[in-house]
């Protein structure tokens, strides 16, 4: 009793409801349960059909607003999906499970880190505003608890007391991000899709990310710009 995968089967709502657990998942985690979902409900299972797989997801989440969106880690360039709210902004998304001081540190934060040269604020940064918060002024100590759940609610990453914003945040408020940092906000060169961290070219000004740079510039032997096809004068990670 193989059902084919156009309509929505138990397999699917076993995925949809895994990946809205998880928030967002890495692509071999997401090949994995993809697999596992078929086995265990009997449904066609094609080790190349994920997207197809998803995307007859998305064509039953269309009339709630929702979407499985595919985006990439700006760190190692590997593909996770997400689930996105498509009916809200990025800040009322998050006001139902954050204060009002909370978003407006995270609002800060993020503000740091778009506007960075590298994509980075430090703990430092972020934490000399909290008590230039409007809403309500907050202690370093508990701005440090605030900032940790951002990490573990994936908006934001932190590396050596380094932040920047996760994998599923800028999946999911790529538009509010660009149309809300209009001035600074760029997508990438080659893989179209929004850039933070990134390396910008001197001539044309174009950005790329640094997963993409290191993949496009793999066969040449001298780096040039993709768009002006000046030399590339940052260092190729």
């Amino acid at each position: 009793n193989i059902a084919m995968a156009a309509q929505m089967t138990d397999a699917h709502r076993r995925f949809l409801q895994v990946l809205m657990s998880h928030g967002i998942m890495e692509g071999s985690e997401a090949r994995k349960l993809h697999r596992r979902c078929c086995e265990i409900h009997k449904v066609y299972y094609a080790h190349d059909k994920l997207d197809d797989f998803i995307s007859t997801i998305n064509s039953h989440l269309q009339p709630l607003f929702m979407q499985i969106r595919k985006g990439m880690s700006e760190g190692d360039g590997r593909a996770h999906y997400a689930l996105v709210n498509l009916a809200e902004t990025e800040i009322t998304k998050m006001a139902s499970d954050y204060t009002e001081n909370e978003l407006e540190l995270f609002r800060k934060a993020m503000d740091l880190i778009i506007l960075s040269e590298n994509g980075f604020a430090s703990s430092t940064e972020i934490l000399n505003l909290a008590d230039q918060l409007k809403t309500k002024k907050m202690k370093k100590k508990e701005a440090e608890q605030v900032l940790k759940v951002f990490v573990e609610d994936k908006w934001l990453s932190e590396r050596n007391g380094e932040y920047t914003l996760h994998t599923r945040c800028i999946i999911e408020m790529e538009q509010y991000i660009l149309s809300n940092y209009q001035d600074v906000a760029r997508k990438c060169n080659i893989c179209h899709s929004l850039a933070i961290q990134s390396q910008v070219c001197e001539s044309c000004g174009i950005a790329m990310h640094l997963p993409c740079v290191r993949k496009y510039f793999r066969a040449q032997t001298e780096p040039r710009c993709p768009q002006c096809n000046d030399f590339w004068s940052c260092d190729i990670p």
